[in-house]
């Protein structure tokens, strides 16, 4: 594996007229309603420039259905989200191009090889072929994926596909990386390689935003966090703030209470 550290990454490509004023991302009133099943529930949230920000909730309490929508991946009932300022739903190319998206579930085209595909997301965005190609084998080499740059994507594992995904995700050097779940069924050796990408990008200037339902990963690498169930915001600033003193798993589960974990079944004693 490449020594991240060493690689010569872009800035973001909004660095240099980045507003401090202005927030990475901001939910207005979100809500989404699938049928009877109130999905969001007027969604207010805001992420800072330059936080690595953790989206925290149980299963089913909304995460991917809100990153859809403050994307524009998934059209809100109400609400509006802004990416550095700009409305994701007025104006959705202008947005989209400060943004880089690796989304739950994602379908990749895995008929191409892992080089093929970053290299039509850069130009896809309009990106010149020089600077695709230095940074496609840039991003390649440092998620430890350059000996597999001619291998179909169909024939990756489960954690080469979330690392060419955001490798696709990064090429344009965004603003803003939205990540839902990026560190499910991935290996412990791939994890460290993309949590040291993440490091190396935050500290570049850019923000991003992940969600999890694993504690001690976010605890350990976000510096802010909101807390999402039933479609509603719990809690939300800096790391230390919402802990209010505990580990975030205790003050986690607190938040959004415990039903049944400290049940017994008395069938199962031996």
């Amino acid at each position: 594996m490449a020594d991240i550290a060493e690689t010569p990454f872009p800035a973001p490509a909004g660095s240099p007229r980045q507003d401090a004023g202005v927030a990475a991302l901001r939910l207005r009133g979100l809500t989404k309603r699938f049928g009877e099943k109130l999905a969001v529930a007027g969604l207010d949230l805001e992420v800072p420039r330059g936080s690595f920000y953790g989206f925290v909730g149980p299963n089913g309490a909304g995460k991917t259905t809100s990153l859809s929508m403050a994307t524009g991946l998934l059209r809100p009932d109400q609400g509006a989200a802004e990416v550095g300022g700009i409305d994701v739903w007025e104006r959705p190319l202008a947005a989209k191009r400060r943004m880089g998206v690796l989304a739950d579930g994602v379908v990749l085209f895995n008929r191409l090889t892992g080089e093929q595909l970053v290299t039509y997301a850069g130009l896809l965005r309009g990106m010149d072929r020089e600077t695709v190609a230095q940074r496609s084998a840039d991003l390649l080499r440092v998620l430890g994926l350059a000996d597999a740059a001619d291998t179909l994507v169909a024939d990756y594992s489960a954690g080469m596909t979330k690392k060419i995904a955001l490798a696709s995700a990064m090429i344009h050097a965004p603003e803003l990386l939205v990540l839902d779940e990026p560190f499910e069924a991935v290996d412990p050796v791939s994890a460290r390689t993309i949590r040291g990408l993440l490091d190396s990008y935050v500290a570049s200037g850019g923000t991003v935003i992940l969600s999890s339902h694993v504690m001690d990963l976010v605890e350990r690498m976000c510096t802010h966090v909101g807390v999402i169930t039933e479609g509603r915001l719990l809690a939300s600033g800096t790391v230390e703030q919402v802990r209010d003193g505990q580990d975030l798993e205790s003050r986690f589960v607190e938040l959004v209470g415990l039903e049944g974990g400290e049940q017994e079944l008395s069938w199962l004693r031996l």
